[in-house]
């Protein structure tokens, strides 16, 4: 028999926008089931190991009271937990990995130990329940709503049945979108269709989305060995040249992201060029008592490893297979040639020393638990915002497009990875921009809310909404408008569509802690 389960409001995906809703309706007195594919909540946080990628701003304004409220946990876990030195501990703007990608580069299992802490009360109290190694399977729909959506175990087959009265779609990659009937878009919209200055001419590509990245976690020692064992498709990544790049992918060379010319790469800081392993450094022991022995530990997320030779959206289940294979190959191919090859500045090759971590990411083989995903399936929203709204050559005036409806506020370039349609980077500055919440609901289906990379954004637009602090927030704003819906017998197409109304629901936003506009600010 499949069990049934019943909340207010089902959460389908803990990502870092997944918990945030989570967070959010629990806080806000409502029951709650979120499920989860992995051991580990959180998203790109947690079980992709993505150090947070933030704007210039973060310590002061532009995110949420929540998202602050994470930051400065996973500052204070560390001066609770790790003998520290004196000025590490009374560094107000401890950086624990002293990384260059954010100005807080932490280790996974920190902040899901600070996510776990926020989330306490509300799972001690049995308000918020999280079934681990769920993944939706099947939905039911009368109309224009979602009546349940079952899940399965990805271990044991068990199913369950979830019921709510709304659903949020927090999972990676839009999973309950074709389930459920709901329509979105893939890949690459075309001029035709959004106007936009670097949309693709011709027909739109829907096959054609950002790379997908499974990251890792290594240490270094110069006079030890750590050698993996030769991945089997070793031999084809080494070999490997990729039109729109100056050399080998497994070599030291790169293209800046900006213009797609060449770069020179370092592995460690010293020689003048970009040095790789303190990019996403996440343990600098230089803040911590000698007695641990601590060494720097870093998170590879580079340019060698974003694998784009394939989709795993709306493709067969045994291409989906194989591209996760391949990526996962690319990323110990990248180790071993990292090992084995590297060239050195003394004249050598290779860095055995580099040793793979598979503690810090909480897995057998060493890679992330789930693949880093920049780009999701995509609601049609009741409102999609272009380039057009946010990127600083299309705003003369400096600003970006005021959003009447306006439920947060998020800062990065438009930041897009070589595709799957074999195209390079596409990297523009864009202005501070609002979060709509006309792009969390989609155009018809009445009960669901977008809070993940899956909400109503373009191809384009989607490389500047996808960051950690853009999720989070997404996320808390859909699980704050669930729950205002059910205090009101609503829908979150009314909470738009009727002035006062969404004043009302802006005005609690505002005392939660959100941020629903910028001061007047520079691009980036």
């Amino acid at each position: 028999m499949i069990r049934e389960m019943k909340a207010d409001l089902v959460i389908l995906g803990g990502s870092t926008g997944g918990t945030a809703a989570a967070l959010a309706a629990a806080s806000s007195g409502k029951t709650v089931i979120m499920t989860e594919e992995t051991s580990w909540i959180g998203g790109q946080l947690t079980n992709q190991a993505v150090p947070p990628d933030e704007h210039p701003w973060i310590e002061q304004f532009g995110c949420t009271r929540s998202y602050r409220k994470f930051r400065e946990g996973v500052r204070q876990y560390y001066r609770d937990h790790f003998p520290m030195t004196s000025k590490a501990r009374n560094n107000p703007y401890l950086n624990p990995g002293s990384g260059i990608v954010s100005r807080l580069c932490h280790e996974p299992r920190a902040a899901l130990a600070v996510l776990h802490q926020m989330l306490a009360p509300y799972i001690h109290s049995g308000r918020l329940t999280i079934l681990h190694k769920y993944r939706a399977d099947q939905a039911e729909v009368s109309g224009d709503r979602v009546d349940s959506v079952t899940v399965r175990h990805l271990e044991t087959n068990e199913k369950i049945v979830l019921q709510a009265p709304f659903f949020v779609d927090a999972t990676e990659l839009g999973d309950l979108l074709p389930l459920a009937g709901i329509e979105y878009v893939t890949g690459a919209e075309s001029k035709a269709q959004t106007g936009e200055p670097h949309a693709i001419d011709g027909d739109a590509a829907p096959q054609d989305i950002q790379s997908f990245t499974y990251c890792f976690a290594i240490d270094y020692e110069e006079n030890e060995e750590h050698i993996i064992d030769k991945p089997a498709t070793y031999d084809f990544w080494r070999q490997y040249k990729p039109d729109f790049w100056p050399d080998k992918l497994l070599s030291l060379t790169g293209v800046k992201p900006s213009t797609n010319e060449p770069v020179e790469y370092e592995i460690f800081p010293g020689h003048e060029k970009f040095p790789l392993f303190q990019y996403r450094q996440i343990m600098d022991p230089v803040h911590f008592d000698d007695s641990l022995s601590l060494r720097p530990v870093s998170l590879v997320n580079w340019p060698q490893n974003d694998y784009w030779l394939g989709s795993i959206i709306d493709v067969p289940e045994e291409d989906a297979a194989r591209h996760l294979y391949q990526a996962k190959q690319l990323s110990l191919s990248l180790l071993y040639w990292l090992q084995n090859e590297a060239p050195r500045p003394d004249g050598k090759q290779g860095y055995p020393g580099l040793r793979l971590r598979p503690d810090v990411v909480g897995t057998e083989d060493g890679l992330a638990m789930y693949p880093y995903i920049r780009e999701s399936r995509r609601i049609q929203a009741e409102f999609t915002v272009l380039e057009q709204h946010v990127a600083t050559a299309s705003r003369p005036d400096g600003t970006a497009e005021v959003f009447h409806d306006s439920v947060g506020v998020g800062c990065y370039r438009i930041d897009l990875h070589p595709s799957t349609g074999n195209r390079p980077y596409i990297d523009i500055s864009s202005l501070p921009f609002q979060i709509p919440l006309g792009s969390l609901i989609p155009k018809r289906v009445k009960n669901v809310l977008a809070a993940s990379k899956n909400i109503g954004v373009t191809h384009i637009t989607n490389g500047c909404y996808r960051l950690h602090p853009v999720e989070w927030n997404i996320g808390e704003a859909a699980g704050y408008c669930a729950s205002y819906c059910l205090d009101h017998n609503v829908l979150p197409t009314d909470v738009r569509n009727h002035h006062e109304t969404l004043t009302d629901f802006q005005q609690k936003l505002v005392g939660q802690g959100l941020e629903l506009q910028w001061p007047k600010l520079r691009p980036v």
